[in-house]
């Protein structure tokens, strides 16, 4: 284990730095053109006019940082490939605008242009560096997150010194319009690709949205106890019980290394994917939220009467009898052919609750989208009645427990809650 995740910290590193290599040349063109288009060089040039600008971007920059941060600060740790991978895609495309700004005629053209590319950099300096901050965690294994960090910044401080030294000669020689944005569009596709193959390299030990789906979905259909039809009959289910082996030898516990190489770098928030290890395939089947507010909880089936008030047409204790002694409240839906299913949490829950009520979501939605066949509506009895027989089988010789031990045992880290990408809300237990 030791050695294994010093390869891969010796990969990371290798692809970050030439990556930070070409970055650092590529910047350097654009800030040629940066000056350019702010009048360097020519004697009508205000030098108020460029300070100007300066403010105006600095400004514009500093208001979306904030509300960038706002809107997917929980979300950074939790994605942090995602988001390191998307800071360098920011930082690109403000470079591709800085090298347009001095075609684009003075005025709020070039304006516009340039406090975009700046909105861009503020927006790559937040993931970027939040991002960042939880992959240095990540290979800090030993408590030295401090030392990490600080060889980590040396070693970009060494790379960009010698990318600007290397820079400083190709901007000598490139001066041509076309040689500008040949040399630029090389850089910054080989700038991308180093950092895909980069972020590519990691694997993250917390479980995510995306990959508690590729384990668990893989997990549920090694266990030779599960079958998906039979979920939709309560009577079905209470019959295969009595013949129920709780064979562990058979399931299929993917590792951080092998769970890598499946998972996407850009995915779709709160999707359900369904991993089939017989097809060798990866289905969408619905969609899940966690961590809701109760009126969000209660909107999907709610209306508002003339009064005003929300009335809903949930069956309410019914739910929270089913729950009762779990620490989330789990609901579907069925809408425009879309399973849908909402996590509402209690105070009492934990990250192994978590991941539990994701488990069920995930596994309680596949056999509701297996056992529609085409319906365009669903009764709320056949809701529950799946509800009903995939908690008794999370729970039944404490399965699910047992499920997070194998987990545990193949290198995960099911202490570390990865799930939650909004601010997420809790619910008092009254009992």
């Amino acid at each position: 284990m030791f050695f294994s995740l010093l390869d891969i910290l010796t990969v990371y590193q290798i692809f970050d730095s030439l990556q930070a290599f070409s970055s650092s040349i590529a910047g350097l063109l654009s800030s040629r053109a940066v000056l350019q288009g702010v009048g360097v060089g020519n004697a009508d040039a205000s030098p108020t006019s460029a300070l100007l600008l300066h403010i105006l971007q600095d400004s514009s920059g500093r208001v979306a940082t904030i509300l960038f941060a706002h809107r997917v600060g929980t979300a950074l740790e939790p994605e942090c490939k995602m988001y390191r991978l998307a800071a360098d895609v920011f930082n690109d495309v403000a470079m591709v605008l800085d090298c347009l700004s001095p075609m684009i005629p003075a005025g709020v053209g070039r304006v516009t242009v340039l406090s975009t590319a700046g909105v861009l950099r503020a927006l790559c300096g937040v993931a970027g560096g939040s991002s960042k901050a939880s992959l240095s965690a990540h290979f800090s294994k030993w408590g030295n997150l401090a030392e990490v960090n600080a060889k980590d910044s040396s070693q970009e401080t060494i790379i960009s010194l010698i990318g600007m030294l290397v820079g400083s000669f190709v901007v000598s020689r490139v001066t041509s319009y076309t040689a500008t944005w040949i040399s630029l569009v090389l850089l910054l596709t080989v700038h991308l690709s180093l950092n895909y193959a980069a972020v590519r390299s990691v694997q993250m030990t917390s479980l995510n949205r995306q990959r508690t789906n590729i384990v668990f979905s893989t997990l549920f259909e090694s266990d030779p106890d599960v079958d998906i039809r039979s979920f939709s009959n309560s009577h079905q289910v209470k019959e295969r019980q009595k013949g129920i082996s709780f064979d562990q030898t058979s399931w299929l516990i993917l590792s951080p290394a092998e769970v890598a190489k499946q998972e996407r770098i850009f995915e779709t928030d709160g999707i359900l994917r369904w991993s089939s290890i017989r097809s060798l395939s990866t289905s969408r089947i619905g969609f899940c939220r966690i961590g809701l507010s109760v009126q969000q909880f209660l909107a999907s089936s709610s209306s508002y009467a003339s009064s005003g008030s929300l009335k809903t047409h949930l069956p309410v204790s019914r739910l929270s009898s089913l729950f009762k002694e779990e620490s989330y409240i789990l609901m579907l839906h069925y809408t425009n052919q879309t399973c849908y299913a909402d996590i509402l949490l209690k105070n009492t829950s934990t990250v192994q609750a978590q991941f539990k009520a994701w488990a069920h979501a995930l596994l309680a939605v596949r056999v509701l989208s297996t056992s529609l066949k085409g319906d365009s509506a669903i009764s709320i009895d056949r809701i529950f009645d799946i509800l009903s027989t995939t908690l008794s089988f999370l729970n039944d010789n404490e399965r699910f427990d047992q499920y997070l031990q194998a987990l545990t045992h193949v290198g995960w880290d099911v202490s570390l809650g990865a799930l939650e990408t909004k601010s997420g809300r809790r619910i008092f237990n009254e009992n």
